[in-house]
């Protein structure tokens, strides 16, 4: 996924023109600004980059698509810029590309929309509630087609609401875990697929009961958009995001666990049932690698392979890598969170660039509302990784609610059968808990700075109802026993 800011160019800004002053954008009409709904989050648009202060779940005042910025390429070219007013700073952003929580709101992704066709935009707006495609080239319609199938919820194929990029277009790519071909490929954020009807390799059509791909239209249509979408055209992706109403109440009550940090709540509804100081930050250890493996999901091809080398500077308590010349993404990935391996993190960083990688944990953070967090490596060897128990629920509710495949990851040793990226046999599950039942996912970690450390998923059973509670430890001597003691707490007090 490149770094590089939108460009989107208008029609008159595409055409050659000879004389002096060829270089200087002409005037433009001014676009009326509009207004973001209370509730929503910063709108996304062209632009630069967005400041690491600005969160999906804050009010942004919205300024409009009526300031202009100059994008050098071969040429310098006009671009509209939305802009955002920081609520701290009161200072203005203009956004990247990623994920933009707002344009889940209909209201708020139409006037995006909107904005763009006035411009006089080229792009695919990609609307998964409602199932349609669409294809605008200088703002007019050129292809619509009907979305019949999209990436299972949770996995690495559900495209979240935001504003991404074409990256690559293929005439089919092969799925390891779906083991089938997707014709008529076009990818968008590393992982994200929009796709004609996948063949296994032996020629027969995928009808129904398919586990894998993206975004799945007809194989006519997806020849049309494949033959007319061209690279780094930006791709608005609109899916409303489910709200229902949990009733089940719980009354708190915290127990006294001396100097460690704690934290247990209902992950579903929020409630929270015993916790220490929610912002008081400490060092976490490897559970920085749940937002590792967080930004692996969006910055690289789960699918493809990555060739390594083992890093010198970093050890893993079961080497792995030293003799690897080149290993499957996902399986890299798996070696992460099963083992705790930190020539993985490393490994997976430095194929993005791992000073961007750590840049960009630190902005998932800020857009996730994790405020009081500090990522300074991939791995959680270093000190400086430091969160509090408020901001890892803040990840742990993302990544269940949006990324629920990395707990998968973390609770077992196995992949899907048909997956044959699974390199390693016999992973050891650093992230098991002895005597405790119910384990669903989470990752733990262990540093002399920062003592024991986890975040952890349990299916619990309370008046009949079962429940998924979100255990956080920071700091633990004995986090195995501190575990217990908090489902123990719970289940007599509830």
């Amino acid at each position: 996924m490149s770094n590089k800011p939108v460009q989107l160019f208008t029609y008159d800004e595409d055409q050659p023109r000879e004389g002096k002053g060829l270089l200087i954008p002409p005037r433009r009409k001014r676009v009326a600004s509009t207004s973001i709904p209370k509730a929503a989050s910063a709108r996304s648009g062209s632009g630069v980059r967005a400041l690491a202060t600005v969160f999906s779940f804050f009010a942004l005042a919205l300024i409009g698509v009526s300031g202009y910025g100059l994008a050098a390429q071969s040429t310098q070219v006009a671009t509209p810029v939305v802009t955002v007013i920081d609520p701290y700073t009161q200072t203005t952003s203009t956004l990247d590309f990623g994920e933009q929580k707002a344009l889940s709101k209909t209201t708020f992704f139409t006037e995006t929309r909107d904005a763009f066709i006035d411009e006089e935009l080229t792009f695919v707006e990609a609307d998964l509630t409602r199932n349609q495609l669409r294809y605008f080239k200088r703002g007019v319609l050129l292809l619509s087609a009907e979305i019949v199938g999209v990436g299972e919820k949770g996995s690495w194929w559900d495209a979240p609401s935001g504003l991404y990029q074409i990256e690559k277009k293929e005439d089919r790519i092969f799925s390891n875990l779906s083991q089938a071909y997707l014709p008529n490929a076009i990818t968008f954020q590393s992982n994200f697929v929009i796709h004609g009807q996948p063949i296994y390799p032996g020629g027969e059509k995928v009808e129904a009961d398919f586990v894998g791909g993206g975004i799945r239209i007809s194989d006519e249509s997806a020849k049309q958009f494949f033959e007319a979408v061209k690279p780094n055209v930006p791709v608005l992706v609109h899916k409303e995001v489910e709200t229902k109403l949990d009733t089940f109440v719980y009354e708190p009550k915290v127990p006294d666990f001396g100097e460690t940090q704690y934290f247990i709540a209902d992950i579903d509804n929020g409630t929270i049932l015993a916790a220490s100081d929610l912002q008081k930050t400490a060092p976490i250890a490897s559970v920085t690698k749940l937002m590792t493996a967080v930004v692996v999901s969006e910055k690289l091809d789960l699918d493809g392979r990555i060739w390594v080398t083992s890093p010198n500077f970093v050890t893993s308590l079961i080497p792995r890598l030293a003799e690897r010349s080149s290993v499957s993404t996902y399986s890299l990935l798996q070696l992460l969170l099963v083992e705790s391996s930190n020539e993985a993190a490393e490994v997976l960083a430095s194929e993005y660039g791992r000073a961007d990688f750590i840049e960009a944990m630190n902005a998932k953070a800020r857009q996730i509302g994790m405020l009081e967090t500090t990522f300074a490596d991939p791995s959680g060897l270093s000190s400086e990784n430091v969160s509090s128990v408020g901001d890892l629920y803040q990840l742990a509710k993302y990544i269940h609610e949006q990324k629920r495949f990395i707990f998968e990851v973390t609770a077992k040793n196995e992949v899907p059968t048909s997956y044959i990226g699974d390199e390693f046999g016999g992973l050891v599950n650093f992230n098991e808990i002895d005597g405790v039942d119910g384990f669903i996912g989470g990752k733990v970690g262990e540093t002399l700075a920062a003592g024991q450390t986890s975040v952890s998923l349990h299916k619990t059973t309370f008046s009949g109802e079962e429940r998924v509670l979100v255990i956080i430890l920071l700091g633990s001597d004995s986090r195995t026993d501190d575990i217990k003691s908090l489902i123990e707490y719970v289940e007599n007090r509830f």
